[in-house]
């Protein structure tokens, strides 16, 4: 979809909105539970139903109730009864909402609670409200979104900004939750605008700068049209500018009426084909972003301040356009990261009998014109692999902890794979430069130890140790590396100060018992055995002094008795 159908499309979203029912009986259980008596109740909600199967709840606060600015940060949270924690993320682990609507909310919360067992058999399943009621209405669906089998769809009319950018960011990290929720906004309705300003404050000891800030789609009106805009920047913008030519200045304490506003601009749908939405020119953008604004209300001034927001607005759009296009789909690339493994399987077959892949690549520059040429076509395949999978999990790293781990699952045995085969390349290349030690402390790349981490979360038990059968990719993929300081260990205890061959023969017991682990699980590769590979090296060269310090260790028998020919 091209820059201008991602912003031209509000008008056609507005009359989408507009031409079915879903507004009009959104606004009829407001009005119908609106009539109820508050019996000093602050805040009132009830359950209507809705087609065959599906169910409105509505939420009505109380005329009295006082819209304030204060905010509510998620470490006070925490220590309330409040249930939002899930909403902080790795990457917005910070946010605020506003305190009047969390305390409305937490008055209703064991009312809730009982309810939100009972709605997962709607569908679909509408969360509307009005004024505060609708901040109330979005923490409920918030609330829902958590874990509930149905995907709520929220309509406020006329609400006020209910959180800030940590809110806004944490939910805008979860496409399907910000657009599960419409904001109908009148430019005729001070209410929704009146948390806009830049000098509100955190509730605290310490003030701090905290700008309320917009989620999910806002139908913006105004007496003769309405469009829909998403980017919060631009709605706060929209917002700003609706704010400063309304009539309706003054009463903040009721609630507006959108009834007549929904009838008028319904009687004004004009349904657009989709065949209109095609490429455009810079210009043509352009003048789709001023048809949207004269659409609610604001566009037909010439002053700077509207020329600046028409270009923040256009400049935005490109913005949003280029972070689509540009977004990580792991799915896209997938048959090309399927070739570059394939090319790594194939070396690795290849060079079994030249001591196995892990040798032939760190011997490669030592072995004549065609050695050399494979391990370069390998590393270029090695570098397609590790760029795809650092990005893999630096996304997952973004996600929050459910998405997460629902992504993990998806593509763990890839990544799996994918360490168990590159990593002992990576580890050679580290060893292959002089002075270098320690890899596992010292050279790993972060990447590596997350994929192993999300293995060792899948399965905490090691189950799978039951097989009689050699693996065909060494299960641990920093053997290698211990390997390698096993041989500087072994050259410390031959050559070393006291202190040093006190240290290599601790390290040389502790690496022979993890060897004879892995080869009683059959975790090790049979590659390891191979004649001039690294390992059978290791213990022929440094066999006496090995023997010296394993003499009555499993593996010194093992090895001795040849019996990893079998």
């Amino acid at each position: 979809m091209s820059q201008v159908s991602l912003f031209s499309s509000g008008q056609e979203l507005a009359n989408l909105f507009l031409s079915s029912d879903l507004l009009h009986h959104s606004w009829i259980t407001i009005s119908a539970l609106s009539s109820h008596p508050y019996i000093n109740k602050p805040i009132l909600f009830k359950v209507y139903p809705y087609h065959s199967n599906g169910a409105i709840v509505a939420f009505v606060s109380s005329p009295t109730c006082n819209l304030q600015k204060e905010m509510v940060s998620s470490e006070e949270l925490q220590g309330s009864q409040s249930p939002f924690d899930f909403i902080s993320t790795k990457l917005n682990p910070h946010f605020s909402v506003n305190k009047a609507a969390i305390t409305l909310f937490a008055s209703l919360l064991n009312d809730l609670s009982a309810l939100k067992e009972q709605l997962d058999s709607f569908s679909p399943l509408i969360i509307t409200g009005v004024s505060l009621g609708g901040s109330v209405a979005s923490l409920f669906t918030l609330w829902l979104l958590k874990d509930s089998n149905k995907r709520p769809t929220c309509i406020t009319f006329g609400s006020p900004l209910l959180g800030d950018s940590g809110l806004q960011q944490a939910i805008s990290e979860r496409p399907s939750w910000n657009s599960s929720f419409l904001h109908v906004v009148s430019n005729q309705d001070p209410i929704p605008r009146s948390l806009i300003s830049p000098t509100n404050v955190f509730a605290g000891s310490i003030p701090q700068p905290c700008i309320y800030m917009p989620f999910g789609m806002f139908l913006l009106c105004s007496d003769s049209d309405c469009s829909c805009f998403e980017e919060p920047e631009s709605v706060l913008d929209l917002m700003t500018e609706m704010n400063l030519n309304s009539q309706h200045q003054d009463n903040h304490s009721l609630a507006f009426d959108y009834e007549q506003v929904l009838e008028r601009l319904k009687h004004r749908v004009i349904l657009k084909g989709a065949s209109q939405l095609f490429q455009f020119s810079v210009d043509q953008l352009q003048a789709g972003i001023d048809l949207q604004l004269e659409a609610i209300g604001i566009g037909g001034q010439q002053t700077s301040n509207m020329n600046s927001i028409r270009t923040k607005v256009k400049k935005r759009v490109e913005e949003s356009f280029a972070k689509k296009r540009n977004a990580f789909d792991p799915g896209k690339k997938l048959n090309k990261m399927k070739e570059a493994m394939t090319w790594l399987e194939w070396y690795k077959k290849v060079t079994l009998k030249e001591g196995g892949y892990y040798d032939s690549y760190k011997r490669s520059e030592y072995r004549g014109r065609d050695a050399v040429k494979s391990r370069q076509e390998i590393v270029k395949h090695q570098r397609v692999l590790t760029k795809y999978w650092k990005t893999m999990v630096a996304e997952a790293e973004k996600m929050p902890q459910r998405e997460e781990a629902v992504f993990r699952t998806r593509w763990l045995y890839a990544g799996t794979n994918y360490r168990r085969m590159v990593e002992p390349l990576d580890i050679a290349a580290y060893y292959m430069k002089p002075g270098n030690t320690d890899y596992v402390n010292l050279g790993r790349s972060e990447h590596y130890k997350k994929l192993e981490e999300w293995r060792r979360e899948d399965n905490p038990s090691g189950s799978g140790n039951d097989r009689r059968k050699c693996v065909s990719l060494t299960e641990d993929s920093c053997f290698w590396a211990y390997l390698e300081e096993a041989i500087i260990n072994s050259k410390r205890l031959r050559e070393g100060s006291l202190q040093e061959k006190e240290n290599a023969r601790e390290y040389l017991v502790n690496f022979g018992g993890y060897v004879m682990n892995m080869i009683r699980s059959y975790s090790v590769s049979s590659d390891i055995f191979q004649l001039h590979s690294s390992f059978m090296n290791w213990w022929q060269e440094y066999r006496q002094d090995i023997l010296s310090c394993l003499s009555n260790l499993p593996l010194a028998f093992y090895m001795e008795n040849g019996e990893y020919k079998s």
